[in-house]
């Protein structure tokens, strides 16, 4: 039998006896009452963009679902027989728990944008990775950024090109859309520079530093 990591074992050990056992009030209301958080945040899988640690959010807080290149791929009326998890998600917040504000979260140093720009091979036969980043193909093409040679300023152009796109595609869902005409339903722009924390928000047209 395996053996469970033990990264994760000294973690939870760590948890309980600490913020668990601080806020175990909390969490006991939580299981009773539900989740009530009033943001949503798309982000990356990328290990080192956290929203909870970024954001330093308590448990029940933010609503969080994270893909490769916090992409939201645009709606669809059929579904065949693909999974639609982000979709699921969103739907999900919107319509069950009412969700105030939606935060798409990108970073910098994103290596499904890097592998996109210097078109890598497949990691696999099926070539997941492939398949789900060729949604951004008409953000390059926009961009004029061509594939096959990796350019630091292409690739950071592509990284906030990425949360424009999916901005805009996360309004093809009606339920969205309906709501944000309502003003009951808020959409930010968010960038994340690993290296120095530095977060930058999109106002307007542009993505500026947040300040105090």
């Amino acid at each position: 039998m395996n053996t469970f990591p033990e990264k994760l074992s000294d973690g939870y050990f760590s948890f309980l006896s600490g913020k668990f056992h601080t806020e175990q009030k909390k969490y006991e209301r939580l299981a009773v009452s539900g989740q009530n958080p009033e943001i949503m945040v798309i982000g990356c899988c990328d290990s080192r963009v956290s929203p909870e640690v970024i954001f330093d959010t308590r448990p029940g807080e933010i609503f969080v679902v994270r893909n490769v290149a916090n992409l939201v791929p645009p709606f669809e009326d059929e579904y065949g027989t693909s999974y639609h998890g982000t979709s699921a998600a969103i739907e999900f917040a919107v319509n069950g728990l009412n969700i105030e504000h939606i935060v798409v979260l990108g970073h910098a140093s994103c290596g499904g944008i890097k592998s996109f720009i210097e078109d890598r091979h497949p990691l696999s036969k099926m070539d997941f990775i492939g398949k789900w980043m060729s949604q951004i193909t008409p953000v390059a093409e926009k961009l004029n950024i061509s594939v096959g040679n990796h350019n630091h300023e292409d690739t950071k152009r592509l990284e906030f090109g990425v949360i424009n796109h999916s901005i805009n595609n996360l309004l093809s869902f009606p339920s969205v859309r309906t709501r944000v005409n309502e003003r009951k339903l808020h959409i930010h722009g968010a960038y994340f520079l690993i290296s120095t924390g530095t977060l930058f928000i999109k106002k307007g047209l542009d993505f500026v530093s947040l300040t105090k």
